[in-house]
């Protein structure tokens, strides 16, 4: 995936600033996809000048606050994308190479790494089944709400199996 679709989703999703659409970000595209807010301007940027959305300066802003908003060129470009294919990706996660290394030259202390990471998972799956009580009770009806609400079970899913990973690893090295 890359940053400038996450971008155009979101502004498609709803137009605004920068600052806003950053703020926007770190909340929900940004639980499975990271960026700074210094990369969401720059990429902001590229995009108005590859002339997929428009910027136009905030009356009575102060300094260069600027809103913006998805133009045909750019919605093309996500539904070009959207339609692409997609290759499967490889799994690359560093804790299971530490448990193989824990297995040649433990014990070290990953049982703690381990429960840090735990708590970790535990505390972002308490997020997610909050924003799902929240935004989803009742269940969605339109499609793109029930799209939404797909991502955001399949968060779910995710933190549970890694907490659940997790457990049962600090299980095994008790």
């Amino acid at each position: 995936m890359s940053l400038p679709h996450a971008l155009l989703t979101a502004l498609i999703e709803r137009p605004g600033a920068g600052s806003e659409l950053a703020g926007r970000f770190d909340r929900s595209i940004g639980y499975f996809w990271q960026a700074t807010h210094q990369q969401i301007y720059r990429e902001l940027a590229r995009l108005e000048a590859a002339g997929w959305i428009e910027g136009r300066a905030v009356d009575g802003a102060r300094g260069r606050k600027r809103t913006y908003r998805v133009l045909p060129a750019g919605r093309a470009e996500l539904a070009r994308w959207t339609a692409e294919s997609q290759e499967p990706l490889p799994i690359r996660d560093e804790m299971m190479v530490r448990l193989r290394a824990e297995a040649v030259v433990g014990p070290t202390a990953l049982p703690d790494n381990l429960a840090a990471l735990t708590r970790h998972h535990r505390e972002r799956l308490k997020t997610y089944e909050d924003i799902e009580k929240r935004d989803f009770t009742p269940p969605p009806t339109d499609r793109a709400q029930q799209l939404r609400h797909l991502v955001l079970k399949a968060g779910i899913e995710y933190e549970r199996q890694r907490a659940a990973f997790c457990e049962q690893a600090m299980a095994l090295l008790s």
